[in-house]
């Protein structure tokens, strides 16, 4: 228990589901854990519930909406943290941080919280950007977000950075686990074609930056050259990108990949799809800050190949550099699970990834800024 209760809010646009939304929560328990006061400020969405459950105060304001009437959640704010005293905002998102940034810019100082942000994208440069810059901590959430911001806003005081990478809970993905025969005989009834096969894994979003177009060659050149390999698609379809997910339905058959290729949608059973899969991919074309799924699928034992570079990179280059290949180099990820359809290779049983560590720096953090 901390000498002094805190009363922490975090904001961000919604809580829909998300490695930013999963940290939201992640926190919110600590600081509820620790005898904190836990608060979030967003749209609402299916974590919410899980969010109230575990003794956090979820707070519905459209402050993730893109729309010019948002501004007039300023104000509104500005009177909320007056009638509601605040010791720390945690901003998540560029344009809540803004709202923010402007509901404190005429609040009197003994109403002002100290301001918190994380960066948690490699977002494009810029002044809309530089928003989460104004933070007097700024959490990065890697190495290479923390090389980005020294890069591109060399006015930053290096001294207000922090770099906090996200962890995982070793309970959560335990180093060679084995999904059991119930969930196994469903996975199979529901995707026979994967039953026997050598099952390469691409989870992540159907969005344009996953790397599905790099997935689905190099899964036609293996299957051309002999090897009884099946991928898997492991992410919801977002309703504005329904037209990039027909697009690459239409790809897979131009390939000749429609029995060979198995799309699961959004699915809540990661750990045993991991442990299911020979080999996990990593195959953005745009940096990533972290690389979550990496670090998952590593933890539970499952080699994991993915291009160099960010984040991913980063995790590889640290727990499993075998699994790194060249940007966009399709030959190389061919090479790579021909080498490892002859011997899989060992992950780490270890790694410093830890959950508990993120959550205590946060707190340390959050502590650090009060007098």
């Amino acid at each position: 228990m901390a000498t002094r209760r805190l009363r922490v809010l975090q904001v961000l646009p919604a809580l829909d589901g998300g490695g930013v939304e999963r940290g939201t929560l992640e926190v919110a328990a600590a600081l509820v854990a620790a005898g904190h006061h836990s608060m979030v400020m967003s749209e609402g969405g299916g974590m919410v519930p899980a969010l109230e459950q575990g003794g956090s105060q979820h707070l519905t304001w459209p402050i993730g909406r893109k729309s010019i009437w948002i501004l007039g959640l300023v104000p509104r704010l500005r009177r909320w943290l007056r009638d509601h005293p605040v010791d720390i905002i945690h901003v998540r998102s560029r344009l809540p941080a803004w709202i923010v940034h402007f509901a404190l810019r005429n609040l009197a100082a003994e109403h002002r919280p100290h301001l918190v942000s994380t960066v948690h994208g490699l977002y494009s440069v810029g002044r809309y950007s530089a928003i989460m810059c104004h933070g007097e901590r700024i959490i990065a959430v890697s190495h290479t977000v923390e090389g980005y911001l020294r890069e591109h806003y060399p006015k930053l005081d290096p001294g207000r950075i922090r770099v906090i990478p996200r962890g995982i809970q070793p309970e959560e993905f335990p180093f060679g686990y084995q999904p059991d025969e119930s969930w196994l005989a469903a996975w199979y009834q529901q995707y026979p074609a994967l039953r026997g096969r050598f099952v390469l894994t691409l989870p992540g979003r159907i969005t344009r930056l996953k790397g599905h177009h790099d997935f689905l060659e190099m899964l036609q050149r293996l299957l051309a050259a002999g090897l009884p390999v099946c991928g898997l698609i492991v992410g919801g379809e977002h309703p504005r990108r329904q037209r990039y997910a027909a697009e690459l339905r239409k790809r897979v058959q131009e390939l000749g990949l429609d029995s060979h290729l198995c799309f699961t949608g959004q699915r809540g059973d990661m750990r045993e799809i991991y442990a299911a899969s020979d080999i996990v991919f990593s195959l953005s074309r745009k940096p990533e800050s972290f690389g979550r799924t990496t670090l998952e699928a590593l933890s539970i034992g499952t080699p994991v190949i993915g291009y160099d570079h960010g984040g991913v990179g980063e995790i590889l280059s640290e727990l499993f550099p075998q699994g790194l290949v060249p940007l966009a180099d399709i030959d190389g990820l061919v090479a790579h699970v021909s080498a490892y359809y002859q011997s899989l290779p060992q992950t780490p049983e270890q790694h410093r990834y830890l959950l508990d560590d993120m959550l205590t720096s946060t707190l340390g953090l959050y502590e650090e800024l009060m007098p």
